[in-house]
């Protein structure tokens, strides 16, 4: 399985979550449109272990908070849900369509460590370690929607902060967010070519 070959330390729950995402998106999909026709058929390349990408970067410590802005089908807060069971995700979207099927996939397999809502990030009035998103909008957006949600400090080996998925060049769009961010290349960790433009932007709160 590909998560495996890169995550070779799954316990047999995590591996059973995994595999039955395929199946679940299909159906859910094809009622809620939560991921492009073409793309539902590479759901663990291009969905699942983009995701992950996350966790390259950071290994989440038990007891860790975090928020991931418009979820939209749930990531990549779902995968990282199941490769972090002690920790707990926050999953917001304000379009309730995909909420529902968020909330139908995490009711499926189990998780117990995830809390949705239908909501903008701006309405929020919560504190989390990190929060996470994945090509949502410009980093300056939801730098501006989330920087009050972000409890300072922070006991990871990463201290609390913005954590995003992003592609192409943004150097223009990280000077925009008024913000020092590092950025790293996806290609790095995972050596299938869709991830050539990839990239993980880490900004400190």
């Amino acid at each position: 399985m590909l998560v495996q070959s890169h995550f070779p330390n799954l316990t047999a729950k995590q591996e059973s979550q995994f595999a039955q995402l395929k199946d679940l998106y299909e159906y859910w999909n094809e009622r809620v449109n939560v991921i492009s026709r073409q793309d539902i058929k590479k759901i663990y390349l291009h969905h699942v272990l983009h995701s992950l990408a996350i966790a390259k970067l950071i290994t989440f410590k038990p007891g860790t908070s975090v928020l991931d802005i418009g979820t939209g089908g749930g990531f990549p807060g779902i995968p990282l849900a199941i490769l972090f069971p002690e920790v707990r995700f926050y999953l917001v979207d304000s379009i309730g369509k995909k909420i529902a099927v968020v909330n139908e996939v995490v009711k499926a397999i189990g998780l117990t460590n995830v809390s949705t809502e239908k909501a903008r990030a701006e309405e929020l009035n919560m504190k989390v370690d990190f929060v996470v998103s994945r090509a949502v909008a410009p980093v300056k957006d939801i730098v501006h929607w989330s920087s009050k949600l972000i409890k300072k400090g922070g006991t990871n080996d990463l201290q609390n902060g913005w954590i995003l998925l992003k592609g192409g060049d943004l150097t223009e769009e990280i000077e925009q967010s008024g913000k020092t961010a590092d950025v790293f290349e996806v290609s790095d960790w995972f050596k299938d070519e869709f991830f050539e433009t990839k990239k993980v932007v880490y900004i400190t709160a």
